[in-house]
């Protein structure tokens, strides 16, 4: 335990480290602004109703899910696998008395604290400019809503991030993986689109799966059969990765 509690804080020292971390959160901070000041200048110009405080953050949680979140898991599980690998800086962490499952949990569970810490950002900061041009909309239901949409459209990302670390050790150049991925979200969500019987299958159809838990009725058996396929994804795409990862010769 020792070991993979040694591991898994120098990745998260290694990944705040880096310049994208930073560029991440300067981007999501001006996503937040100028969306804010889109409805602003809509309500003031063309007269239309505003966002409340908390239909504002989950205006922006729908925007965020479909296009800066998934290129942001992208980049970093790129980052933490891709670049090490053409470095050759694993050889480094290897020589140390941790085995190389221990080291794989370790940069995943870092995917997961920067997915869950981005989201958790643009949450508070989508919350604070909805309150403050729209503070008097202000209800605990709202809030209650808004947490959860956060907190459980984790899963799916996470998931997606798996499926492009899985590329990562599977495909050596960062920027093969980058444009693969890319062309593999755009080809899922075509397929979603033209063939919608068969949407459920793709993890990215499942972005907006918090839309299930607040929901003024919440269909049970379509959540949990959706988190199945995503758990049953995440196993998947997590031992075929490791599987890669421990024949690689490093």
């Amino acid at each position: 335990m020792e070991m993979f509690k040694g591991a898994f804080i120098n990745e998260i020292d290694k990944m705040y480290r880096r310049k994208k971390v930073v560029v991440v959160v300067i981007i999501s901070f001006l996503a937040i602004i100028i969306g804010q000041l889109f409805v602003f200048g809509l309500r003031s110009g063309w007269g239309l109703r505003t966002v409340s405080g908390f239909e504002f953050p989950g205006m922006v949680l729908s925007a965020f899910i479909e296009t800066l979140l998934p290129l942001f898991a992208t980049l970093i599980a790129i980052d933490i696998f891709s670049v090490e690998f053409n470095q050759n800086t694993l050889k480094i962490l290897l020589v140390r008395p941790v085995s190389r499952l221990k080291l794989f949990t370790a940069k995943i569970s870092a995917i997961g604290v920067f997915i869950m810490g981005i989201l958790l950002l643009v949450m508070m900061l989508s919350i604070l400019s909805g309150l403050l041009f729209n503070p008097e909309s202000f209800t605990f239901l709202g809030l209650y809503r808004t947490v959860i949409s956060y907190l459980v459209t984790f899963i799916p990302v996470m998931v997606f991030a798996l499926i492009v670390v899985f590329l990562c050790n599977f495909v050596k150049s960062g920027t093969t993986v980058f444009f693969i991925t890319i062309i593999m979200y755009i080809a899922f969500r075509g397929i979603g689109i033209v063939f919608p019987k068969y949407s459920s299958l793709f993890v990215t159809s499942m972005f907006n799966w918090y839309n299930l838990w607040i929901a003024d009725k919440i269909h049970f058996l379509k959540l949990a059969r959706e988190f199945l396929i995503m758990i049953g994804c995440a196993i998947m795409f997590f031992t075929a990765g490791f599987y890669l990862f421990d024949k690689k010769d490093l």
